[in-house]
């Protein structure tokens, strides 16, 4: 379940698959019999070896030069002053720095992040995992999230409106009682994986952070009319930095960046509801 498509909350409707990708192409085949028929006409024509030394000629040179890359400066080794810097520091934003930013949890969201970027994105992932968390369903655990996660100014605003959005009929449509539980023999599932961070803006005391997401969400079992479906979106959230700590401002979200989907068969919704409860989350950090 995301914000943005079952209750018209911060974000567009629609599907999450908007692109597609791929295409066709043909393949010769060559059928058992005649060694020297091609099935598509003409003699088979025999390897030509200098094609093949040719071949081997360009993958060495291939090698060589990949070699004499690695060894200059500039491609962020020991010779790079800056000790990550250059053309090739793009390729790990990610890497870790040693440093924690998550000392403690707070009603089990992770808690105490650094107040510089990576704080800030370390934070942001948290909070789009708990923004979109089948707690955030249940009435006496919503109120909890807002206002550990908001700074105090927003907080009543933001209640009301989830509130409103996460109504008895939006409830009945995934098969959840007033309190955000499934019927019996059903799991509801909703488990967010944010895929990366980007900061678009950062000050001492503010920040806006774009984390894109993946996740599965729906309801399992035998009689569910909502099984659980896989969703790709990205959320955005302005910090601020209030109370010893990064806090929401606002945020809001759209549709993907969506990939391909693999043509994998779909599981089984008892494997689904399994595996909900055997597989903890993670706790998301730079």
């Amino acid at each position: 379940m995301s914000l943005g498509d079952e209750h018209g909350y911060g974000g567009e409707s629609g599907s999450r698959t908007e692109e597609g990708f791929g295409g066709s192409g043909q393949t010769r085949t060559r059928l058992p019999g005649n060694g020297d028929t091609d099935v598509y006409g003409g003699a088979r024509r025999p390897v030509r070896n200098s094609r093949s030394l040719i071949t081997v000629v360009g993958v060495v040179v291939l090698l060589i030069a990949a070699i004499a890359f690695a060894n200059q400066g500039g491609a962020g080794g020991e010779d790079d002053p800056s000790g990550g810097g250059g053309k090739g520091a793009a390729g790990a934003p990610t890497a870790a720095t040693g440093v924690k930013p998550v000392r403690e949890k707070d009603g089990g969201i992770p808690s105490g992040y650094a107040k510089d970027e990576q704080g800030a994105q370390s934070a942001a992932a948290n909070y789009a995992v708990a923004l979109v968390s089948a707690d955030i369903l249940k009435p006496a655990r919503r109120r909890e999230i807002v206002r550990q996660l908001f700074v105090a100014a927003k907080g009543g605003e933001l209640e009301a409106k989830l509130d409103k959005a996460y109504n008895q009929e939006f409830l009945d449509k995934i098969g959840l009682d007033a309190n955000g539980n499934a019927a019996k023999g059903l799991t509801y599932v909703s488990r967010t994986a944010p895929v990366g961070t980007k900061v678009t803006q950062y000050t001492d005391t503010s920040a806006t952070v774009e984390v894109w997401c993946t996740g599965v969400f729906g309801t399992a079992g035998v009689s569910s009319t909502n099984p659980v479906t896989n969703d790709w979106f990205t959320m955005t959230l302005k910090l601020q930095w209030a109370d010893g700590g990064w806090k929401v401002d606002s945020f809001s979200q759209k549709d993907g960046p969506a990939p391909v989907n693999a043509d994998r068969t779909a599981s089984s919704a008892d494997e689904i509801a399994k595996a909900v409860e055997q597989y903890g989350g993670f706790t998301y950090a730079r």
